[in-house]
């Protein structure tokens, strides 16, 4: 994973899949003003569960993002979540 400018990251995840993501409809908004300060963006890592963080206050959802990433629906990439919740 890593921070390209302006407001966009890549990330690869353990299946291969990889790409870049345009986060720029988020910046500036509320807690997404901390985004304006481009060494704080810059400083993007991952976080617990996957997630991907900035500071200490700030994440993103990693699974959000593979799927906004892949263009997935919930249940075309975690198909055993359904099955499991179905059961």
């Amino acid at each position: 994973m890593r921070a390209l400018e302006p407001y966009r990251i890549w990330l690869r995840y353990d299946d291969g899949v990889d790409g870049e993501l345009d986060l720029s409809y988020l910046a500036g908004d509320g807690v997404f003003a901390a985004w304006e300060d481009h060494s704080f963006f810059s400083d993007v890592r991952l976080g617990s569960h996957g997630s991907i963080v900035w500071g200490h206050d700030l994440d993103l959802c990693g699974d959000a993002l593979y799927l906004k990433l892949t263009g997935m629906t919930s249940e075309e990439a975690f198909p055993e979540m359904w099955e499991t919740a179905g059961a």
